[in-house]
């Protein structure tokens, strides 16, 4: 019986071409195709992001964006001209590059459009926008009632104040009673948009593959929102709907792990937040003031006023925990050139003990004291640096404080709005 088994399985059996019957292995270690370098903000959003990506998309080939909706807001100047992007990809101004919405993004078609539009009228950047851009077929449409229940939502949130359970059960019991809706109208507005967008759409995961596995790719991935305000890692509940954090790259792209290069963070030289939630650093004060107006600090998307503070180390090191940034891009360092000395907060307690880690628990998180450590300002301007060695060395101990606590090194400072005003480092 023996003889008969391995007679019918083949086995010891040539067959016709001396393999003995055994499949040629593969190689160990296959060839992994083009990698992506990721940006992801590092903070509570507004770091930047779109400055640092506009700057590495000169020669992109591919530019994606990964989740997020037109709740974003990127600003870009080029040359004169200041371009605020909230679904389109900062990249998009490099004519020689596809732009990609992945699935994880949700789309509002007509913000996508009346984006376009108005940039359009800005300057010469988005001419023929369409042409280059591609839209995964798998990707959300989020419609005006959606928009409008998240703005009942975010009111609801605001009011929590201490009862989560009780308006989280109203909120199941509740059906948004001043929510209205034209459905037909909407309705006919899609079918317009619809014929728009159809040469656009592609299938995200077979375009993404093919991005890979071809000729060699310069490919970008631009995140929107920022670590902190990730579903699962960010401030809950006051964070976004996606994962702002790095594995949001795979899961809004369909990108196997092995394919992520290089991960910057981008982070502010100061904190800022937009609405409501735990401020560990924030300065109620003067010093917020100055910072909010010498930053200019409004939302891109909302218009909304932006609380300031003392940069958060903390909170940084948490989000290098979850991302692994291979550098750091550090923006607006030139608001800080009026100060003649600058507070970092370096350390988190609870009851008076010093904690390692960033509280997930808002109510922790509410109860934290910041230990700060004072660095002299250097009380001069920076905006017209062009190299490491043009800035204060206030200012470059400023940096290298931020490098030695973190463990990671600062590639690019950001000492004004221009492209040319961000330094490279190395």
């Amino acid at each position: 019986m023996a003889g008969a088994e391995g007679a019918r399985s083949g086995r010891g059996q040539q067959n016709g071409d001396g393999s003995g019957g055994k499949r040629p292995r593969l190689a160990a270690e296959p060839d992994r195709g083009n990698r992506v370098t990721v940006v992801l903000g590092a903070q509570w959003g507004d770091e930047g992001k779109g400055k640092v990506v506009d700057l590495l998309a000169v020669d992109a080939d591919l530019v994606c964006r990964c989740q997020g909706g037109n709740n974003a807001g990127h600003t870009v100047v080029a040359g004169l001209v200041e371009y605020n992007f909230h679904l389109l990809p900062s990249g998009v101004l490099n004519r020689h590059a596809t732009s990609f919405l992945g699935n994880g993004v949700v789309i509002h078609l007509p913000g996508l459009f009346e984006e376009a539009e108005k940039n359009l009228k800005k300057g010469p950047g988005l001419e023929g926008w369409e042409s280059r851009m591609v839209i995964s077929d798998r990707a959300h449409i989020v419609f005006d009632f959606h928009q409008a229940v998240d703005g009942i939502q975010e009111q609801q949130r605001q009011q929590q104040d201490g009862k989560k359970f009780k308006v989280l059960a109203q909120q199941y019991k509740a059906t948004y009673p001043a929510l209205t809706i034209d459905t037909e109208a909407e309705l006919q507005q899609l079918k317009v948009y619809a014929e728009r967008i159809r040469p656009l759409v592609k299938d995200g995961v077979y375009f993404m593959h093919q991005a890979l596995h071809g000729p060699p790719k310069k490919i970008l991935v631009e995140g929107a929102n920022a670590a902190l305000l990730d579903i699962d890692f960010g401030t809950y509940p006051f964070v976004t709907s996606s994962n702002c954090t790095v594995g949001g790259v795979c899961t809004g792209l369909g990108v196997p792990p092995c394919h992520i290069g290089k991960v910057y963070g981008v982070v502010k030289a100061y904190t800022t937040r937009v609405g409501v939630g735990t401020f560990p650093t924030e300065q109620d004060n003067e010093i917020g003031e100055l910072l909010q107006l010498r930053g200019q600090e409004f939302g891109v998307t909302t218009g909304r006023k932006r609380r300031c503070g003392w940069l958060d180390l903390m909170l940084v090191r948490y989000a290098h925990m979850v991302n692994g940034f291979s550098a750091l891009a550090l923006t607006k360092l030139d608001i800080l050139d009026t100060f003649p000395e600058i507070k970092v907060g370096v350390e988190y307690r609870l009851e008076g003990k010093p904690i390692a880690y960033f509280p997930a628990n808002q109510e922790l998180l509410n109860k934290v004291s910041v230990g700060y450590e004072t660095l002299p300002g250097w009380q001069c301007s920076t905006e017209q640096a062009r190299s490491f060695a043009d800035l204060p060395p206030q200012a470059q101990s400023y940096v290298h404080f931020i490098e030695h606590y973190l463990g990671v090194p600062v590639k690019w400072v950001g000492v004004g709005k221009f492209r040319e005003s961000i330094i490279k480092i190395f």
